[in-house]
């Protein structure tokens, strides 16, 4: 049995690399948006009013941005914006909202 044992572990290990990355949720990023970021930026379309320092999300999809990029810099943010108790996945989620927006 001890023989078989790395045998396994490296088929197992070989496995697991091979699944699919989880797809970010736009839906999820959506309503994280409206909890977090709302206060500040215009979020969704039904939403009136917001800073108007901060760029609404319809105009950050409309830039030339990278989904992954604006998910790192979710996690850490620039001086003006909070720090966000963000996972790495909700900071995903909320990137593929705002890639949703795109149009």
């Amino acid at each position: 049995m001890n023989k078989l044992k790395p045998c396994l572990l490296t088929a197992a290990a070989l496995f697991v690399a091979t699944l699919p990355a989880c797809a970010a949720d736009a839906g999820h990023g959506l309503a994280l948006a409206k909890r977090w970021c709302a206060a500040c930026h215009v979020v969704s379309s039904d939403q009136r009013e917001a800073n108007a320092d901060a760029p609404p999300f319809a105009t950050i999809a409309r830039s030339n941005f990278d989904a992954k990029s604006l998910s790192y810099f979710l996690l850490d943010p620039h001086p003006k914006m909070p720090e966000l108790p963000l996972s790495r996945y909700a900071a995903d989620d909320i990137a593929a909202y705002i890639e949703s927006l795109k149009k």
